[in-house]
């Protein structure tokens, strides 16, 4: 990317970032005040300082008088210049840190409403890196813009007053001198910027990996991978390293080129001002302030220079947490989208096609009629498209074309709540919160009962073993489930389901982590559960579907074959062909 298309999307950034500042305005007016008024008792003491020098004409006569009136005054001006900049200092902190609020929020509640498309294809360390890391960087450069940005803008503009109240030759010495350290400062930050962007780029890659790692340490060390995983960390880590010193580098360079340029600024006051005051020009005490005017005329290009430098890092981790607030979210509801209530559960796909990569053809032309209370089991080879018509009946993902109904309706004219609180699923992939086991059996009925919770515990078998848990449904368990075995983990899952009994059924592999007998036991549980109920069943062992009203056999995205066990065994097909091997290999 182009320097002049990073610096438009800088800008672009900025002004993304004014508009969620616009909501504090009435803060920032008032911070702004505070400032004004900082600044103007700050650059108001100079010329007090200037007035007491000039008190002290020569030995002996000292006018102590005026300047103890002068002190006096002094020590009033520093006083209210200390509560004002703490005043100034609290209303930037609050206003920095309500805006990191609100762009945080925005940035999670993105999250809740993207594709699974856009969460398949990022990595989770690389999210969290944004959501995190990234505003945590943006909220540190937006605090500094806040706190000395103001006030070293207000500082140069009120000393150059200053200045050309006392002379207005010395102060062109100084103006002069001024574009030099824009200069430097603007040159340094334009290449600033874009190391800082690759910084954070990297850093997210880093994260990504890190959690990718610990989250599946236990399949790292089956595999033997921790050396190429090691190799892996200390490439991208060693890039992070890089992209870090350039960023350092160029930023550390600031401060001292501007200081540089500061000196010649101040020598040249010095030199200039002291010939004046030879030629009768200026006071001693007015030299006296033309040079405290110079220091702090110089000062906040240090400090803007700083402020610089951290905003190119707050921008550029700013913009990575935009682009995920930009993206595209699930299509909004049409506002006549009906709340599936009463649902018989009918089911009906026609000419659906489907793929994940517009150039790789996965599901097509896919037609299904299931009447309400029927079970339908689908099977095929792995990559057939079984869990995609999971995804599509439960719209994590949107058909191409053709469209789903449920009792009549298509699920693009439904609301996604309620098309999803009338399906219970349980995944082959346990998913826990961290809190009590109580919690997260009423995951999706908060409001339920003791008795009703306990009584789904019963159900999934799974009551035994949390009695045996230190604290019984108090127990706290992470978010991967703590201590708790695969098979325990997917019976706390099952019994969620059982706990909220909605009338449309999907269980894709649930009872994949479960021992036989109480599989046995599950089965049977969830043929109680099932009845009455439209059921898809997803599972590689054929044995737990004989008893399905209908099985779908899938191969590359179609049904080949459909009927009931003993037909298409009958038929000695496809089905068959699976069934055979996999009792062969029982």
């Amino acid at each position: 990317m182009s320097s002049n298309q990073e610096t438009n999307k800088s800008a672009k950034t900025l002004r993304r970032i004014l508009t969620y500042i616009r909501e504090y305005r009435l803060w920032v007016a008032f911070s702004l005040t505070m400032a004004v008024a900082t600044v103007a008792l700050t650059l108001y003491v100079p010329i007090l300082t200037g007035r007491a020098v000039d008190r002290i004409v020569e030995q002996g006569n000292v006018d102590f008088g005026g300047l103890l009136r002068i002190l006096r005054v002094i020590l009033i001006a520093v006083a209210f210049t200390s509560v004002f900049q703490w005043l100034m200092n609290h209303i930037n902190n609050k206003i920095t840190y309500r805006v990191v609020k609100d762009v945080r929020t925005r940035a999670f509640n993105q999250l809740e409403v993207l594709p699974l498309r856009y969460i398949d294809s990022h990595s989770s360390g690389d999210l969290i890196s944004r959501i995190i890391a990234d505003i945590d960087q943006f909220s540190e450069g937006l605090l500094m813009g806040f706190t000395q940005l103001f006030t070293g803008v207000l500082t140069i503009l009120g000393t150059l007053l200053f200045m050309l109240s006392i002379n207005p030759w010395i102060t062109i010495v100084v103006v002069a001198l001024t574009p030099v350290s824009l200069f430097v400062a603007s040159f340094i930050a334009k290449r600033t910027y874009i190391m800082f962007k690759h910084q954070s780029e990297t850093r997210g890659e880093l994260t990504g990996l890190t959690d990718e790692m610990l989250g599946n340490m236990k399949v790292v060390q089956a595999f033997g991978y921790q050396d190429r995983a090691q190799k892996t960390f200390e490439e991208i880590n060693s890039r992070l390293a890089g992209y870090s010193m350039q960023a350092t580098f160029f930023s550390s360079i600031t401060n001292p080129a501007t200081r540089f340029v500061n000196s010649m600024v101040y020598a040249a006051v010095g030199i200039a001002g002291s010939y004046g005051a030879i030629r009768g020009i200026l006071t001693v005490g007015q030299l006296t302030s033309f040079l405290s005017y110079a220091n702090q005329y110089t000062k906040p290009f240090n400090e803007i220079s700083g402020v610089v430098t951290e905003l190119q890092n707050a921008l550029a981790s700013a913009a990575r947490v935009f682009e995920l607030i930009d993206q595209e979210p699930f299509p909004e509801e049409p506002e006549d989208a009906v709340k599936l209530q009463n649902v018989a559960g009918q089911v009906d796909l026609k000419q659906v096609n489907f793929s994940y990569d517009p150039s790789v053809k996965l599901i097509e032309d896919l037609n299904l009629s299931v009447k309400p209370g029927q079970r339908i089991a689908i099977v095929g080879p792995t990559g057939c498209g079984k869990t995609t018509v999971i995804n599509l009946l439960m719209r994590f993902y949107d058909v191409d074309s053709g469209s789903i109904q449920v009792d009549g309706h298509d699920v693009r004219n439904v609301t996604r709540k309620s098309l999803r609180t009338n399906f219970g699923m349980v995944l082959q992939e346990t998913w826990l919160k961290s809190g009590t086991i109580r919690e997260n059996i009423a995951y999706g009925r908060p409001d339920a009962t003791e008795e009703e919770i306990v009584q789904a515990a019963r159900e999934a078998h799974a009551h035994s073993f949390i009695k045996r848990m230190p604290q019984g449904y108090d127990t706290m368990i992470g978010e991967d489930g703590g201590n708790l075995s695969q098979g325990q983990k997917q019976l706390l899952c099952i019994a969620r389901v059982m706990l909220c009994l909605p009338p449309m059924l999907i269980l894709d592999e649930a009872t994949s982590s479960i021992d036989t007998r109480t599989e046995i036991r599950i089965q049977k549980a969830f043929s109680r559960m099932m009845e009455g109920r439209t059921s898809f069943i997803v599972a590689h062992r054929l044995s737990t579907i004989r008893e399905a009203d209908r099985i779908l056999v899938m191969k590359a995205g179609r049904i080949v074959e459909q009927g009931t066990h003993g037909d298409l065994l009958e038929k000695n097909g496809f089905y068959a062909e699976i069934y055979n091997s996999q009792f062969a290999r029982e």
